[in-house]
C-alpha cells in the first residue's frame, strides 16, 4: 500500500512558470523516502502540496489514500510536519510547550505526562525542562520543535531539514529514532542537503531539480548505476578555474564541480580516470602549478546526486 501517490503534479505561482513540473512518484507505507535536490529545485513546494498547504495547479495527489484537494482536514489529522521555520511558544517553558501541543492533538490526559517524560529523556532536554524557549540555545530550540511534533503518533511524517542546528550526537540520535519509527510502521518523507544523512536513513531517494524528477531508486541501485564512475578531488595552488575549464572541455561525459575555490578541491565524477589524470598532469606542467591534494574514491550517494544534477544542467 502507498502512503503517497503523485501523478503529473504541476504547480505554478504566477500562471506562467511551473516550479514543480510533472512530478510522478509513490511512497510506500513504512518507507523512509529521501527527497533530494539543490536550493530552488521544488522540494518545499512539493511538501506544501503533500501537506495540503497549497493546491496543485495540475495533477493528482493522494496522501494516505485521500485526495489533497478534497480531504485536507482529514489528512492533516493523520500526518506530522517538521519544517525548517521555528515553531514554538517563546514565552513558555520546554515542558509547557509540549503540554500545549499534546492538548492540540487531543492526547488523553492520562498519557500526556508519560509521553513528555519519554521524549524529554530521549532528546536530552531534562536540564532545560522548566526553562523558557527564549532562554535556550538554537540547537535546544530545534530539539524542542522536533519533540513537539513527535508527541503525537503520525501515520506519515514530513521532515524538512530536521537536523539543522543539531550537534553530531543529537543528529545521530534523531536519525536513529526516525529509523525506529519506520520499523513501527510510520512513513517518513525526508528532505536534507546532507547526503550522508540520506545514505544512512533512506530506503529510496528521488533527485529533483527545476521541478522535475531526474532519478528515483534505492540508494544501492543508484550507486550501481554509476558503478564505473570514480570521484576525483583535486586541489591546485594557482589557478583551479583554468584546470576546471580544461577538464570540462576535454573530459567527455564527466561532470566537473563549478563551486570550488582555492581552499576546496575541484570534484570530477568520471569513468575515465586515466584521461583525467593526464589532463591534470598536463595542466601542472603548462601552468607551472603545484598539486596540493588529490583523492580518488568510489562514487557515493553525494557523488550520484552531483552527477545527476550536473548532467541535466549541462543538457
Amino acid at each position: 500500500m502507498n502512503s503517497i501517490e503523485v501523478s503529473d503534479l504541476k504547480v505554478s505561482y504566477d500562471g506562467k512558470k511551473y516550479v514543480v513540473d510533472g512530478l510522478s512518484f509513490d511512497v510506500e507505507e513504512g518507507e523512509i523516502f529521501g527527497f533530494l535536490g539543490p536550493n530552488g529545485a521544488g522540494k518545499t513546494t512539493t511538501i506544501r502540496v503533500l501537506t495540503t498547504l497549497i493546491k496543485p495547479t495540475q495533477g493528482i495527489v493522494n496522501v494516505l489514500g485521500m485526495d489533497v484537494t478534497k480531504r485536507g482536514l482529514e489528512i492533516r489529522k493523520r500526518i506530522g510536519v517538521i519544517l525548517q521555520q521555528p515553531s514554538y511558544e517563546w514565552n513558555l517553558s520546554v515542558e509547557k510547550n509540549m503540554y500545549i501541543y499534546a492538548t492540540l492533538w487531543n492526547i488523553p490526559r492520562s498519557q500526556v505526562k508519560k509521553r513528555i517524560d519519554e521524549l524529554i529523556e530521549k532528546f536530552d532536554l531534562a536540564e532545560i525542562r522548566k526553562v523558557s524557549a527564549a532562554d535556550i540555545s538554537i540547537g535546544q530550540r530545534r530539539r524542542l520543535q522536533l519533540v513537539r511534533e513527535l508527541i503525537h503518533d503520525s501515520e506519515l511524517l514530513f521532515l524538512d531539514e530536521p537536523t539543522i542546528g543539531l550537534d553530531p550526537i543529537a543528529r545521530k540520535n534523531l536519525l536513529t529514532y526516525f529509523k525506529s519509527l519506520a520499523k513501527d510502521g510510520t512513513t517518513i518523507f525526508f528532505t536534507t542537503h546532507n547526503l550522508e544523512e540520506a545514505d544512512f536513513l533512506c530506503d529510496r531517494v528521488g533527485i529533483i531539480n527545476h521541478g522535475r524528477l531526474y532519478a528515483i531508486d534505492s540508494i544501492d541501485n543508484l550507486k550501481a548505476t554509476y558503478e564505473g564512475d570514480r570521484t576525483i578531488e583535486v586541489l591546485v595552488n594557482k589557478a583551479p578555474e583554468r584546470l576546471a575549464e580544461k577538464l570540462k572541455s576535454r573530459l567527455v561525459g564527466a561532470v566537473v564541480d563549478g563551486t570550488f575555490n582555492k581552499e576546496s578541491p575541484i570534484k570530477i565524477v568520471t569513468n575515465k580516470v586515466p584521461d583525467a589524470m593526464e589532463i591534470i598532469n598536463e595542466y601542472i606542467k603548462e601552468e607551472g602549478d603545484s598539486l596540493l591534494w588529490l583523492n580518488i574514491k568510489k562514487t557515493e550517494l553525494e557523488d550520484v546526486f552531483f552527477k545527476v544534477v550536473g548532467e541535466q544542467q549541462n543538457e
